[in-house]
């Protein structure tokens, strides 16, 4: 039942505004003055406030504010004896619903106070999802409990707290953006806009229109001023995924608004003055891009003020298995099915693929093999050709003899690389070799 608070000196008023609006179905409370109207809040989840301008404690009109900073998702309507146009516009800038004259709120009341209870669900409904959405994209969701990953969840906690530029590193489907809108939602821009764009979807033409935006009549269709990304994203935080994709002049660009907040529309002779966090993200070695005159060296340093290096998942294969039931759950849910557990099998097969893909690949393997499967459980058949095959390869390796020196020494190496996460460093100390000697192994037994 929505709850309706009335705030009134007038204890005839109160009483006739209860009873009409009690018998709309409404629960009522009611308040003489503004103290015991902020008790009431304390206490009682109010959708609605009816509030008097003028009270023997304070003004409505102000109390307007406090409550709507405090109570953003409540909604206040202000009646007065007299109409005053000054005080309706300041109620309204204030965040007040509407302001009514006394005499007509009787017809008006009512239908007023539907339009703000569905405005009050609706700014709920805001909220909750906001929520949802900081639960998503926080580091406490990422999953993962290798030393690697840790590490990496530590970093990004560090400097979530404040302004520095961030570049992430790593493969493809390692979990860049997720690492940026956690960052994002950790620091004090968390209230604020995040825009993440790709820089190698776009041509040179697009991707500078996409970041800076245009004036009207800076080319044929431009009608109008348009904002660009780092415009929408003022006071807030700009991903640019895919950094190294960027075309040198517009490196150029990203490096006055890194080294000045300023940058010119196209089609503008004057500056915009911005002020963003910019988190970048590549896949490309940028030293090896500088050296081939790909990306400029200054921007470079600019922009890696602090790295954060994401691991392939190869390297932690004990998370395999959490990934692979979190992506379960998802997916059992979302196709109606009731599939509980995983095989140690397809758990195998999971640990011994190479995963090129990373994290993404895994995901698209559990979701089409929750879709192939009819059981409560995942079992190999579920899995491509080339996981099964993979499979069937390291069984055969298990049988062979112990007199075969090769093949012992395979599965050797494949067992401490599994016991390490794929960390090929501790791996060669481990096996007390130089780690030279090891990449050669793995080349020479074909262990990814």
């Amino acid at each position: 039942m929505d709850k309706i608070l009335i705030i009134d000196d007038e204890e005839k008023i109160r009483t006739l505004l209860s009873r009409i609006i009690s018998l709309e179905g409404f629960e009522v409370f009611q308040a003489s003055d503004l103290k015991n109207g902020k008790k009431r809040l304390e206490v009682s989840d109010i959708d609605v406030i009816i509030c008097d301008v003028k009270l023997p404690d304070g003004s409505g009109v102000e109390f307007s504010k406090i409550i709507k900073d405090k109570y953003p998702s409540l909604e206040i309507i202000l009646l007065t004896a007299h109409g005053n146009i000054p005080d309706g516009v300041q109620a309204i800038k204030n965040g007040a619903f509407d302001y009514i004259t006394k005499g007509d709120d009787n017809n008006k009341i009512i239908p007023l106070l539907y339009k703000a209870i569905e405005k009050t669900a609706l700014n709920k409904r805001v909220q909750q999802l906001e929520k949802q959405l900081g639960n998503k994209y926080s580091f406490e969701t990422i999953i993962g409990k290798s030393k690697l990953i840790k590490s990496a969840i530590d970093s990004g906690k560090k400097v979530a707290l404040t302004d520095a530029t961030v570049l992430l590193t790593g493969e493809t489907g390692t979990g860049k953006e997720v690492f940026s809108q956690a960052i994002h939602n950790e620091s004090n821009r968390s209230k604020q806009n995040f825009v993440a764009i790709n820089c190698s979807a776009f041509s040179k033409e697009l991707l500078e229109n996409e970041l800076f935006g245009h004036k009207a009549g800076a080319f044929t269709g431009a009608i109008k001023d348009t904002k660009g990304i780092f415009e929408e994203a003022n006071n807030g935080t700009v991903f640019l995924d895919e950094i190294g994709e960027m075309p040198l002049d517009l490196q150029a660009k990203l490096l006055r608004v890194l080294e000045s907040g300023e940058f010119l529309k196209v089609g503008d002779n004057k500056v915009t003055k911005i002020n963003v966090r910019i988190i970048a993200a590549t896949n490309r070695d940028l030293q090896k891009e500088i050296e081939a005159g790909n990306f400029r060296e200054d921007l470079y340093y600019r922009i890696n003020i602090f790295n954060i290096s994401l691991p392939p998942l190869r390297e932690r294969i004990s998370d395999i298995e959490d990934l692979a039931t979190y992506f379960l759950k998802t997916f059992s849910i979302k196709t109606g099915k009731k599939i509980t557990s995983i095989s140690q099998e397809y758990l195998e097969a999971l640990k011994q693929h190479p995963w090129k893909g990373n994290i993404r690949e895994l995901r698209n393997v559990i979701e089409r093999s929750v879709i192939l499967t009819d059981s409560s459980t995942l079992e190999l058949i579920s899995l491509p050709s080339d996981f099964q095959n993979l499979s069937s390869d390291t069984s055969k390796n298990k049988t062979l003899s112990a007199f075969e020196l090769a093949s012992a020494e395979k599965i050797h190496i494949q067992k401490v690389i599994n016991y390490t996460n794929g960390n090929k460093t501790e791996t060669a100390k481990l096996l007390n070799i130089a780690l030279t000697t090891l990449y050669r192994k793995l080349e020479e037994f074909q262990i990814k």
